[in-house]
């Protein structure tokens, strides 16, 4: 096949405004992405585009499988809340509590871009 490119699982992308530290999720443009190693704001980085990620959660919040995840990059928390300025990002693949210590859930990022809500 002669035009295809990559498989698009991981993309070269170019670090924001503060760079990228490795594990953490960015919305580069409209594509959610998990930084695979530190890099400074203008510099190439490799991203994560699909996969399953723990990932930083508003404690509040319980999750069940399958719950639709947004991320908020104004606190840098997923949430399953649906208001302004939330970026669609996947689903949850395991159920966690409402509890303020369960601030980690698991999310499969769907390597779709996406538009904020």
């Amino acid at each position: 096949m002669r035009n295809f490119v990559q498989n698009g699982d991981v993309l070269t992308l170019t670090a924001p405004s503060g760079g990228v530290v490795a594990g953490q999720l960015y919305v580069i443009g409209n594509i959610p992405v998990v930084a695979t190693h530190d890099a400074s704001a203008g510099v190439p980085f490799t991203g994560m585009a699909s996969g399953v990620f723990d990932l930083p959660k508003v404690g509040s919040q319980a999750w069940t499988v399958g719950a639709r995840i947004n991320w908020n990059a104004a606190t840098g928390v997923a949430s399953t809340a649906t208001t302004a300025g939330f970026f669609p990002i996947g689903v949850a693949v395991a159920a966690v509590g409402s509890g303020a210590g369960e601030t980690t859930g698991r999310v499969r990022l769907n390597g779709v871009g996406v538009a904020a809500l």
